[in-house]
């Protein structure tokens, strides 16, 4: 069994722009979590948007360069555009995976029929980072729509798992990465539990999304809580607590044993290599959108 090393607490919201108020779960400024390929995550829970009109609601124009992006709609829809010339609109249910790599700008709004509705808006967004030799990749989009992403049934109609990264009972996932990572959004009915496995060399985290999830029968962890793992060997068991399904992001991967240097949007493995993406970005080598 992998043991539970830790539930952290929930983080206080906050602002980015004004189309998303998260709660940030884990950074690449603080490595004690263990996350390592994953180096943030922000959970915007829901929250009830009212109608709007006119003004965007988000992000304007921002630049990346050494890492990739993964955005998760599950409420609400966001508009993407960049400067590869890929955007559209990521509808629930649909994931973003873009890969920033060699440089890109993009931008990040409400799309404009939701923007116009108002309603529950809910999102992750996960930062993966790329090892030194894929820094200087060429700046892709993937866009996984909901119909594309893989569902794999647990045992007993105890819920499901959508592969958005990796591979789970022998069904591959949607995204295709550069490092070997497992990304599942998984459901767990009310009253059932299931057992996880992922490989001995993965480090290995879950988000609770939703509900209230008792981890080998001793750890408890509620929505907007992380739970991190030790390294080791086998499986760790969820059971969806009370009345409420659960909902689980389960996040395991192969460390990137390499160093980390990061200054904002930049992620890159020296202080020379940041210095160089900021003299890059401001010299208009990552183009416009």
């Amino acid at each position: 069994m992998r043991e539970v090393r830790q539930v952290y607490a929930k983080n206080p919201r906050h602002w980015v722009g004004d189309g998303f108020w998260v709660e940030p779960l884990f950074s690449h400024t603080s490595l004690d979590k263990n996350t390592n390929p994953f180096l943030m995550l922000d959970y915007a829970a829901p929250y009830n948007f009212p109608p709007k009109a006119g003004a965007k609601r988000g992000v304007g124009a921002h630049p990346h360069k050494g890492f990739e992006t993964v955005t998760i709609a599950y409420q609400g829809e966001v508009a993407h555009r960049d400067s590869t010339g890929g955007g559209g609109v990521i509808q629930e249910g649909d994931v973003q995976w873009m890969t920033a790599g060699n440089g890109i700008i993009h931008e990040e709004f409400h799309s404009e029929t939701f923007a116009q509705a108002g309603g529950m808006f809910e999102m992750v967004q996960l930062w993966v980072n790329l090892p030194a030799k894929d820094k200087a990749t060429p700046a892709r989009y993937q866009h996984l729509a909901k119909k594309d992403i893989p569902v794999v049934e647990f045992a007993d109609e105890a819920g499901h798992v959508r592969l958005i990264a990796g591979d789970y009972a022998n069904v591959d996932g949607a995204a295709d990465t550069f490092t070997e990572m497992n990304v599942w959004d998984m459901v767990l009915h009310a009253g059932k539990q299931t057992d996880i496995n992922v490989p001995d060399n993965h480090t290995l985290s879950m988000v609770v999304l939703r509900g209230e999830v008792l981890f080998n029968g001793k750890d408890v962890a509620k929505a907007g809580q992380l739970v991190g793992f030790h390294d080791g060997t086998g499986a760790v068991n969820l059971a969806a607590q009370g009345d409420e399904d659960a909902k689980v992001l389960v996040l395991s991967g192969v460390p990137i044993d390499e160093p980390i240097a990061a200054y904002g949007p930049f992620v890159m493995n020296t202080e020379d290599e940041i210095r160089a993406a900021i003299h890059d970005f401001n010299s208009g080598k990552f183009g416009r959108i």
